[in-house]
């Protein structure tokens, strides 16, 4: 999303059942910024991949509740647990 150095991503896929999977992304790097876009938007991206492979096997597949859990760095903190 910015042109940062980032030391490392990581995405989590966990299947919670027949219809839902959570998907989580951390962004790490060693700047003061912090980087909370690039990884909603790894989130995103991995989302989106998901939808690709699956949508043969159903058409009503649906994306949803994309939010920022934890934030630490830049101009403010968040934790939402």
């Amino acid at each position: 999303c910015h042109p940062l150095l980032i030391n490392g991503v990581d995405i989590d896929v966990n299947i919670i059942d027949t219809e839902h999977i959570e998907v989580l992304c951390k962004v790490t790097i060693e700047g003061k910024t912090g980087v909370e876009m690039e990884a909603l938007t790894g989130v995103n991206i991995a989302c989106l991949t998901i939808y690709d492979m699956c949508k043969s096997i159903s058409k009503d597949i649906i994306i949803k509740e994309v939010k920022l859990l934890e934030k630490t760095g830049g101009k403010s903190d968040l934790n939402n647990g």
